[in-house]
């Protein structure tokens, strides 16, 4: 078998293993990071700082900021089912909503709109003076003097998920060729079968909940791109489905040949640390510092950092205080897998719908399930492909994608894995109760066949009928904060969470009032 048939083979032929059974779901947990960006009434960045109302973003465990002080990130815990994680979501907005500046909003889609033209005018999220804190800044500072501060102010929505051990026990007791495994050893492969799967699915996620398929001018001047231009206001791609993922998006040149892979831990571990050691021209070149001697990069290498990676997926690990997250993985191994190509779906007032959650839990478990042979760079380049047709031109007729080394049509392809979903959401709903799952199912085969169902299309159709797509989010923006402040916290759990705002302050008080160390000393050591 030629790598390149690996492409098909893991998901043919797809039957529920014998001894799996709705009962190994218990123990699934989820949780969602989600970010949105604070704008003022005219639609320009917000210029103020993290509201003090919500606590210290370095410290608070649920709501903080990610690149911008404008780009907000809503943490949820991990939670039993997906309709308590959307309700936890759903009162971070509420919290946001009142702690935020009146006037104030929180933008519902992916890419940001009205930005000015100067990037030092997107604020470098601010964590304090403690030496952790000014890190995390350098290394939004480091970001930014490498890819430029505007494509940092792009939103998205990250799918964390976990299986119980029950299923991983069972498993492993039926799989006589890893008994040498630890159960550890075990649920890692295992996972990590499921990140090469859905590497090999993530088309089928950009065309179903992908919702970027447009840019405001602000977001592609002085850049090269062949959008098309509708009522001097807005780029888009007639049948776009994701900008955000393709070469407008979170993607970069330097990181496209790292072959970091995911074929077993070591090795995913090693290609991380690699990129995170191996200086890079380009990079050295904008130097340590600037002309005052004070910081503007963590070092000069490929990654500065884990986190500076790329990916729609990742495997996870909690990492415990002064950790990174590579010894965490090799330490303890992985304890949940992070979907990360999901746009922010803007007609949702929490930027995710009950069916999408639903729905990449059915995936999950397909991907899970399913065989998973090693994906190496040959198949990598071909999915690239993939990504790249689906992104420009998802919504297409008759858009063909590579599949088994030829060109396939891309709805039976989808339609094909949809189908072999099917019975995985039977057992969900089983296990949870209801139907949600095969209702999430039903919902995305009705998309696949019919493109003009889908967001992306439907993002495109309300920017060209109310004028622009600054429009769109803005008039949305404004729903969603009337929607969500018409809703109410019971008061325990306002109380629980002002307590956390106030705790979260004095705790970042406390790491700042203990260190002694000064930044750059520190930051030597760091290097």
């Amino acid at each position: 078998m030629t790598i390149m048939s690996n492409f098909a083979s893991s998901f043919v032929d797809f039957d529920i293993p014998n001894w799996f059974a709705s009962e190994h779901l218990a123990g699934m947990l989820r949780g969602i990071e989600k970010e949105g960006l604070r704008v003022k009434p005219d639609g320009y960045l917000a210029q103020t700082p993290h509201p003090a109302k919500l606590g210290s973003k370095l410290t608070h465990p649920f709501i903080t900021t990610d690149y911008s002080e404008s780009l907000l990130e809503l943490i949820t815990d991990p939670k039993s089912s997906p309709k308590e994680t959307l309700t936890m979501l759903r009162q971070l907005h509420l919290l946001v909503y009142k702690g935020m500046p009146e006037d104030e909003l929180m933008w519902p889609l992916s890419m940001p709109c009205m930005l000015s033209s100067n990037d030092e005018d997107i604020p470098l999220a601010d964590y304090g003076s403690s030496n952790t804190g000014k890190l995390k800044t350098l290394y939004r500072s480091g970001l930014g003097i490498r890819y430029g501060r505007r494509m940092q102010t792009i939103a998205g929505l990250h799918y964390n998920l976990s299986f119980g051990d029950d299923l991983f026990t069972a498993w492993h007791a039926q799989t006589p060729a890893t008994q040498a495994l630890t159960l550890t050893e075990f649920k890692n492969d295992k996972y990590l079968g499921l990140i090469r799967n859905f590497k090999r699915l993530t088309s089928l996620v950009l065309y179903l909940l992908g919702a970027s398929p447009s840019v405001c001018p602000c977001f592609v001047s002085g850049v090269e791109h062949d959008l098309e231009l509708f009522n001097n206001s807005t780029y888009y791609k007639p049948t776009a489905t994701s900008l955000r993922m393709g070469k407008l998006g979170y993607t970069n040149s330097v990181q496209e040949h790292l072959d970091i892979r995911y074929n077993n831990l070591p090795e995913y571990v090693k290609g991380l640390r690699r990129a995170i050691q191996t200086p890079h021209e380009s990079f050295e070149k904008l130097g340590l510092d600037d002309e005052n001697g004070n910081p503007i990069q963590i070092n000069n290498h490929i990654l500065q950092i884990e986190n500076e990676y790329y990916s729609p997926i990742r495997p996870k690990q909690i990492a415990m205080s002064g950790e990174s997250p590579t010894e965490a993985l090799e330490r303890r191994g992985i304890a949940y897998v992070e979907f990360r190509a999901i746009d922010l779906d803007p007609y949702s007032d929490i930027g995710i719908r009950l069916s999408s959650a639903c729905f990449l839990e059915v995936m999950a478990l397909y991907c899970l399930l399913s065989d998973s042979p090693e994906l190496m760079p040959e198949e990598e380049d071909a999915l690239a492909i993939n990504i790249e047709r689906v992104v420009n031109e998802g919504r297409r007729e008759n858009l063909q994608i590579l599949n088994n080394g030829a060109e396939q049509s891309f709805e039976s392809w989808m339609l094909m894995h949809l189908n072999r979903m099917q019975p995985l959401a039977e057992l969900l709903d089983a296990h949870y109760g209801g139907n949600d799952y095969r209702v999430a199912v039903a919902l995305m085969q009705g998309k696949a066949g019919h493109p003009e169902s889908t967001i992306s299309a439907q993002v495109n159709s309300d920017s060209k009928r109310l004028g622009s797509l600054w429009q769109l989010g803005f008039t949305l923006a404004q729903q969603h904060r009337e929607s969500l402040l018409q809703q109410t916290l019971s008061p325990n759990t306002q109380a629980k969470y002002e307590v956390l705002a106030e705790k979260s302050i004095l705790q970042q008080a406390e790491m700042e009032a203990a260190e002694t160390e000064d930044f750059m000393e520190f930051l030597k050591q760091y290097r």
